[in-house]
């Protein structure tokens, strides 16, 4: 068993190095290796001057050295890696380090981060785990910025970034945040909430160097602010301003003469309250943007008419620079022909919010023949998949999001769209796919067209469903995936699934870093094949499936490496969960319920969330959670 999870961790691409104090058995004898290789030699048979030179502080050169080369690791992992080599090592990639990325907001103090990262200029971090997003957390179950932000305003002075995740923000939060950092660059909210729009207000208002403010995908509460008209009134350094998440209304004129005031401003992305109308005004003052969401791509019974209609072709074709379109909610089929002139150029085309027909799509997507990243819903059915692959040889990453995710139906899309998508985009890394029927024929022949799938995702909609057209298992075709794709960090299984699946999962998936499973396998022996066959595999979501404490025993070899273990509805017991606690002091082992059920749920377990810390228990827990 490992000991010691700070010197034992294994890295992948979304983890900071250890942030415990401590290093590894061999420092001392590194370090002293290190001490006696001086990079300075006299000539002839020596000289005082030499040996001046060597003498008095070898280590304070070595470290010099190293910090000059360190400066030009970027890589995470990379850095992690250095910083366990000895104790030198260790003291110079700290102070190395700019940016500092927290996977888990609990997995780490916030002490202890700053104290060991003493010169950080960006902080990353991530809160509550995915499931969050689909209500199967308790609503409060924590992931607070407060503790963050009071310790990063006294330790880090210069801070210019910040990115959160699934966070709990106040408005509090935000007013300090805007009052600390004199030189604050850019905010990021992914999925977060708990602040509104007065929050917003205050650091629009106070941060005057500010580049970026991406809203994405948060909830914001509506105080009355108008955050909008905040900003500085004679110019600013806007670069990117993302709200399509914001459900308040928004003052347009503010925003216009925001955007006109605002020459760097290259991303913008709209909330759906905004109309195509609208948009065309706003386009019209920043044809320099690259990156655009068009709100509500309709029209608006509110807005003021003009006598003629606006020529929004000629509004998109003035923007030459435009490479990425995102928004389009409410879209009114009859104005797609105006993004046609900037269909050549771009990269990145999400129509998710847009339940559009292949018949409308086709004219659009043959133009788009650089496309490499693409995000649609099912609307447009396998035909639309098929334009798709004719059109762009380019194509990276494919999201195909269900527009009815009720389980009963027949879904539009099925193995014909994801068969012609491995026919016609070889070059495709990721792909998302909801469907409700699928066969390993289809799936097998991804795996051999797409050799270079990072992510592979396929959502069967509905419970234990097989091969439609043999009735088998779809164990094959998931074992093709992980034999024939060697890069493959990502894989989502569903679908009938047997523990053949997990076995083929557990040889070849040697490089799977993230893997989650719904409604899937036999026995324990399924999750036996994968904790003991992948070694990097760092984020473990598992829900519905018929695992139980032996199988949960069976990764105690393996779980200080990993970031998380997540089960839900599984066929876990309070008292085979004590036992891993007890035998793992440093593992957080959270058991919750459903937070509006107040009968003891028992022996059973409804919901696990595993993960190490160097911090031991946190003392913020509601109610309805548990650590054991």
């Amino acid at each position: 068993m490992v000991e010691d999870p700070s010197s034992q961790m294994s890295e992948d691409d979304d983890r900071s190095p250890p942030l415990d104090p401590g290093c590894p058995e061999s420092v001392s004898e590194s370090s002293s290796k290190t001490r006696n290789c001086t990079g300075i030699s006299g000539s002839g048979s020596g000289s005082t001057s030499s040996i001046e030179l060597q003498a008095p502080y070898p280590d304070q050169v070595l470290e010099n050295v190293l910090e000059n080369v360190l400066c030009f690791l970027t890589s995470r992992r990379d850095r992690s890696a250095a910083s366990l080599v000895c104790k030198s090592w260790y003291r110079a990639e700290a102070l190395t380090r700019s940016e500092l990325f927290i996977g888990n907001c609990y997995a780490v103090s916030p002490r202890r981060a700053t104290a060991r990262f003493t010169k950080i200029k960006s902080v990353a971090i991530k809160g509550k785990p995915r499931f969050a997003d689909f209500n199967l957390m308790p609503h409060n179950w924590g992931a607070h910025f407060s503790p963050w932000v009071a310790s990063m305003a006294k330790a880090y002075p210069w801070l210019e970034k910040v990115y959160l995740k699934r966070m709990s923000i106040t408005d509090d939060d935000l007013a300090l945040l805007a009052e600390s950092f004199p030189g604050f660059k850019e905010l990021v909210l992914v999925c977060c909430e708990g602040f509104g729009t007065h929050g917003l207000g205050m650091v629009a208002n106070t941060c005057r160097q500010l580049r970026v403010l991406d809203l994405i995908e948060s909830e914001i509460n509506d105080d009355d602010v108008d955050w909008i008209d905040c900003f500085p009134e004679s110019h600013t350094y806007l670069e990117s301003l993302i709200f399509d998440c914001v459900e308040c209304l928004i003052n347009f004129e503010a925003l216009e003469r925001l955007v006109a005031r605002s020459p760097r401003l290259k991303k913008l992305r709209l909330s759906r309250l905004l109309s195509i109308g609208q948009l065309y005004r706003l386009m019209v003052r920043a044809p320099q943007l690259t990156h655009l969401g068009t709100g509500a791509f309709s029209t608006s019974d509110g807005m003021i008419q003009s006598e003629q209609e606006p020529d929004y072709a000629s509004a998109f074709a003035a923007c030459r620079s435009l490479v990425c379109l995102s928004g389009f909610r409410e879209t009114l089929p009859e104005l797609l022909p105006a993004i046609y002139p900037v269909c050549a150029n771009l990269t990145s085309l999400n129509f998710s919010y847009a339940n559009i027909s292949a018949e409308q799509l086709k004219p659009v997507i043959r133009h788009c023949y650089k496309l490499q990243t693409f995000w649609v819903l099912d609307s447009i059915c396998d035909e639309g998949l098929q334009a798709v692959a004719a059109a762009c040889k380019e194509l990276r990453e494919l999201r195909v999001f269900p527009f009815d995710a009720r389980e009963d139906i027949e879904g539009p899309v099925s193995e014909v769209g994801l068969q012609a998508i491995s026919e016609g985009c070889r070059k495709l890394e990721s792909i998302l796919y909801f469907c409700q029927r699928m066969t390993n024929a289809a799936v097998i022949v991804m795996s051999k067209n797409c050799p270079d799938l990072a992510v592979f995702r396929l959502c069967i909609m509905g419970r234990h469903r097989p091969d439609h057209l043999t009735g088998q298992p779809m164990d094959e075709g998931f074992g093709a995936i992980v034999m024939n794709c060697k890069k493959l960090t990502r894989l989502a299984v569903s679908g009938l699934l047997t523990d053949r699946a997990f076995s083929y999962i557990g040889e070849y998936g040697k490089s799977v870093r993230t893997l989650s499973v719904a409604f899937a396998g036999d026995s324990d022996n399924g999750l036996k094949y994968v904790l003991e066959g992948c070694p990097k595999l760092q984020k473990l979501e598992i829900r519905d499936s018929p695992f139980g404490d032996a199988a949960l025993r069976s990764g105690l070899h393996h779980y200080y490496n990993m970031r998380f273990l997540w089960m839900s509805s599984c066929r876990l017991t309070r008292q085979g969960c004590r036992e891993i606690a007890r035998e793992m002091p440093r593992l957080v082992i959270e058991v919750m319920r459903d937070e509006f059920v107040e009968e003891d749920p028992g022996e059973n377990v409804q919901i696990l969330y595993m993960y190490r810390s160097l911090e031991g228990p946190r003392d913020d827990t509601p109610k309805s959670v548990d650590i054991l």
